[in-house]
C-alpha cells in the first residue's frame, strides 16, 4: 500500500532550500560564521592558551554564533513580502559583507592568540583589525539602522508578526548603540594586558566599568564576575532581535490550538507586554553595568527594579489574556448564533 509523503515544503531539504533562499548573501554569511564557530570551538578544546582568565578562541566563537543568529533573523525577515524588497536586499548583502569582514579579523587575532578589540600594540594583525573596524563597524550600523527604519514603517505580516517585526529592528539598533557604550569606557588602571602568546600589550578602552577587564570572569561568556560589564547590555539589546521574533511566531503557532489567542488584536498586545518587559531588562541591566555592579551580583535596587519590571509584565499578560478570553467567547457566540437560528427553522 502507497503512503502519503510529505510535501516537499515541509521535508528537511525543502525547508533548507527554502532557507537558502531567504537572502543569499545573509545565508552564505551564516554559512560562514557557523564555519568560523567550529573552528573556535575545536579552539578552545585543543589550545591550552589563556588571555584574560578565558582562551583566545572564545571571542571569535562568541562572535560565530551571535551573527549565525543575527543572520539567520535578518534573513527570514527580508525574505516577508515587504516594500523595496530590492532596497532591502542591498542593503542585507552590506551586512553579510561587514559581517564576513568584521569577525573574519577577530577570528585573525584569536588564532594568533591576540588582542582584536582596542589593541594599540601596533603589530600588523591589530593595525588590520582596526582598520576594519573603523570602516566596516559604523557602516555596518548605519546599513543597519536604515534597513530596521525602512522596516519599521511599514506592515509585514499580521498585526503580532508586524509589531514583533518592528520591536524587533527598534532592539537590534538599540543593542548596537549600547556596544558604543564601550568605546567612551576609558582604560581605568594604565590597560597593559598579557594576550595569549604572554606577551604584554596596552589596551585603551575597558569593557568593565571601575575594574580591570582581567579581574574575575564568568565562564564562557567572559563577562566581569565583580563589577559592571558594558558588553552584557550590548548582548541583551542585540538578541532581542531573536527573542521578539520567535515570540511572534510561536503566537502565530499557538493561535491555531489557543482560543484566546487567535484574535490578532490579543496577540499583538502579547507581543507589546512582552516588548515593554524586555526593554525593561535591557534598561536594567545597563543601568546595573554602568554602576559598577556584576550581573551576578545585583543589590538591593537592581532586585526591586527587576521585580518592578516583573510585575508589570504580569499585570500586563493578566490584562491581556481576560480580554483575550473575552474576545473568543464573543467570537464564539456569534459562530454558533447561526447554527442555533438553522436549528429553529
Amino acid at each position: 500500500m502507497a503512503t502519503a509523503s510529505a510535501p516537499a515544503g515541509t521535508r528537511p531539504a525543502g525547508i533548507l532550500r527554502q532557507a537558502i533562499g531567504w537572502h543569499r548573501p545573509l545565508m552564505i554569511m551564516v554559512v560562514a560564521m557557523a564555519g568560523v564557530t567550529l573552528v573556535s570551538f575545536a579552539g578552545v578544546l585543543f589550545d591550552d592558551r589563556v588571555q584574560m582568565g578565558v582562551s583566545p578562541w572564545e571571542k571569535p566563537m562568541k562572535f560565530g554564533i551571535a551573527f549565525v543568529a543575527y543572520g539567520l533573523t535578518l534573513a527570514w525577515m527580508l525574505s516577508l513580502p515587504h516594500k523595496g524588497k530590492r532596497f532591502t536586499w542591498w542593503l542585507g548583502t552590506v551586512l553579510a559583507l561587514c559581517g564576513v569582514l568584521d569577525v573574519g579579523v577577530v577570528l585573525i587575532q584569536g588564532a594568533r592568540g591576540m588582542f582584536s578589540h582596542f589593541n594599540s600594540s601596533g603589530d600588523w594583525g591589530a593595525e588590520l583589525t582596526q582598520t576594519i573596524f573603523s570602516i566596516f563597524v559604523p557602516l555596518l550600523m548605519l546599513a543597519n539602522l536604515i534597513l530596521a527604519i525602512t522596516l519599521i514603517v511599514q506592515r509585514i505580516g499580521d498585526k503580532a508578526t508586524a509589531l514583533a517585526i518592528r520591536l524587533a529592528a527598534f532592539s537590534s539598533v538599540a543593542g548596537m548603540g549600547l556596544g558604543l557604550l564601550i568605546s567612551f569606557n576609558p582604560e581605568p588602571m594604565g590597560g597593559v594586558y598579557t594576550d595569549g602568546n604572554g606577551n604584554a600589550v596596552e589596551l585603551a578602552i575597558s569593557h568593565n566599568v571601575g575594574i580591570r577587564d582581567d579581574t574575575a570572569v564568568m565562564p564562557f561568556t567572559g563577562w566581569s564576575s565583580t563589577g559592571g560589564d558594558l558588553r552584557i547590555p550590548h548582548f541583551v539589546g542585540m538578541h532581542g532581535m531573536q527573542v521578539l521574533l520567535l515570540l511572534g511566531l510561536l503566537l502565530s503557532l499557538l493561535a491555531a490550538r489557543v482560543a484566546w489567542l487567535r484574535d490578532e488584536r490579543t496577540r499583538r498586545s502579547v507581543v507589546a507586554v512582552a516588548g515593554v518587559g524586555y526593554a525593561g531588562l535591557t534598561a536594567l541591566v545597563t543601568w546595573q553595568a554602568l554602576r559598577g555592579q556584576s550581573l551576578i551580583h545585583p543589590d538591593a535596587r537592581t532586585l526591586a527594579t527587576l521585580g518592578l519590571i516583573v510585575v508589570v509584565v504580569a499585570a500586563g499578560m493578566t490584562a491581556v489574556h481576560a480580554v483575550g478570553k473575552s474576545r473568543a467567547k464573543t467570537a464564539a457566540a456569534a459562530e454558533a448564533e447561526p447554527a442555533r437560528e438553522r436549528e429553529l427553522i
